[in-house]
């Protein structure tokens, strides 16, 4: 394959064709999916909709929304995909609930396809990979989770035998061993190295790999990260410990979930503007209505079509099990290209980078789940824990789950629990009876979080603690981190 047409090449990834706006794509995916998908079909019959009715965007809009409840787990696996075949799809992916029970995703070629445009963005873009000869090393969890063979199969789109960037995939998955085995036999032999991965594992694996001796300064190191909203310091100490020139091109975030792949991502770009950001709280809060810095990435609306609803997110988009109008939970919002660059020049900041598309902001489900790992811990799995013999008689069952962050950046996940009235406890007692039901329930935890990390720190407070369990205030399991 001739390397530098491709790399000139814009090759439509889209799994259908944009007419000029945003608009149009998503008006074409919602009536192919109700003539294509039969449970769809009957969703909408449920709800009194004829897809015939459904002419304009407003009309879009007016859509009732879907979700796990109320349409992946309410019709046969088969009946969700195109054309009612679960064998036209050639992948499954699993992603762990909240009870533990899996959800399946299956996948095809096309929704790679799709997704490999994001991952090519970042790795032509910013880390020039059509140009230098790039090791990727997926450090994402190998298995049925959607990380790590997802990611692979997106990078080899984009290799010698896709686009034609010359690009050497590696997967040792999450065995931080192994990454450390392989890095100094292959590393040496390409321009610049990629580890994509979970922040606080990759982390671990730099940190683990200076201690060994490894020089990451000699390997021109770039970061692809998923899972997990990290400060600029985080970014920042890494990069440093990493030896790299240009953290804003150097590193990456993707908006990532099982439901509908890769969704959006950082670029020079947005990096620039969240860096701004960053010691501004003020302003993070006129802009995202919170003064938390959310993770900043951008996306193809006509891949994947955005709206926002009561602060949270919602998506449309082509899979294989195709979306529409799903609701993620995930807490957010959205600015256009052209209000991003209006705010930041009306508060003194020009961006040396742009491009045309539209942002996505994104805190994370923090009224349901905390992150891990890029691991998503349900309170319902840290109840299991406390209701266990030996625990649940001196604890009142509420708690907050939380992830803290050390002065290195070490990651946590802490766990504040009340005691019963005039009871005292043990808490290593209790950390390792949620250690234990998060490993059972939560196959996720299981298998992203190194085994060394599972073990939660655990504070007990009294019964009524003012700041964690105030009387007569509706109880909150989790906390923003």
């Amino acid at each position: 394959m001739d390397v530098d047409r491709a790399a000139r090449e814009v090759v439509d990834m889209r799994s259908y064709s944009p007419h000029g706006t945003e608009e149009a794509p998503v008006l074409e995916l919602f009536h192919r999916v109700a003539a294509t998908v039969p449970a769809y079909r009957k969703f909408l019959a449920e709800h009194d909709i004829r897809p015939d009715d459904i002419r304009t965007v407003d009309a879009f809009r007016g859509l009732p929304l879907t979700d796990k409840e109320n349409y992946h787990r309410r019709y046969p696996l088969p009946e969700l995909c195109r054309d009612g075949r679960l064998d036209g799809c050639d992948m499954v992916a699993v992603s762990s609930g909240s009870s533990g029970q899996p959800t399946v995703w299956p996948r095809s070629l096309l929704d790679e396809r799709a997704v490999a445009r994001r991952f090519e963005q970042v790795f032509r873009d910013a880390f020039r990979a059509h140009e230098r000869s790039t090791l990727a090393v997926v450090c994402f969890p190998l298995g049925t989770w959607v990380g790590g063979l997802y990611t692979m199969s997106c990078l080899r789109l984009l290799g010698p035998m896709g686009k034609g960037y010359p690009i050497t995939v590696v997967a040792p998955g999450n065995n931080k061993a192994e990454i450390l085995r392989v890095l100094p036999e292959l590393a040496g032999h390409f321009e610049q190295v990629v580890l994509l991965g979970y922040p606080p594992f990759v982390k671990d694996v730099v940190d683990t790999g200076l201690a060994a001796g490894f020089d990451w300064s000699r390997h021109a190191v770039k970061l692809v990260l998923a899972g997990e909203v990290f400060s600029e310091q985080w970014r920042d100490l890494v990069g440093r410990r990493l030896g790299m020139a240009d953290p804003v091109r150097d590193t990456a975030s993707l908006y990532g979930t099982a439901d509908g792949g890769v969704l959006g991502n950082e670029t020079p770009l947005s990096v620039s503007i969240r860096r701004f950001l960053a010691g501004r709280p003020e302003l993070s809060r006129e802009l995202f209505g919170d003064s938390r810095l959310p993770t900043l990435v951008q996306y193809d609306p006509t891949s994947r079509f955005f709206e926002e609803q009561r602060g949270t997110l919602l998506f449309s988009g082509d899979n294989g099990v195709p979306l529409i109008r799903y609701h993620i939970a995930d807490e957010g919002g959205l600015v256009s290209h052209a209000d991003m660059l209006d705010f930041c020049a009306r508060n003194g900041f020009t961006p040396d980078f742009d491009n045309d598309e539209p942002f996505v902001y994104v805190f994370g489900r923090s009224l349901f789940t905390v992150s891990f790992f890029g691991a998503n811990v349900y309170p319902e799995n840290v109840t299991v824990g406390l209701e266990q013999p030996g625990v649940s008689d001196f604890v009142t069952g509420k708690f907050v789950l939380e992830t803290v962050a050390d002065s290195d950046e070490n990651t946590a996940l802490r766990v504040t629990v009340e005691l019963a009235p005039g009871r005292t406890g043990d808490a290593d007692l209790v950390a390792a009876s949620i250690r234990d039901q998060l490993v059972r329930l939560n196959s996720e935890f299981a298998h992203y979080v190194p085994a060394e990390r599972q073990l939660p720190r655990v504070v007990l407070r009294p019964t009524g603690d003012p700041e964690y369990f105030p009387v007569g205030v509706k109880h909150r399991y989790t906390r923003p981190s």
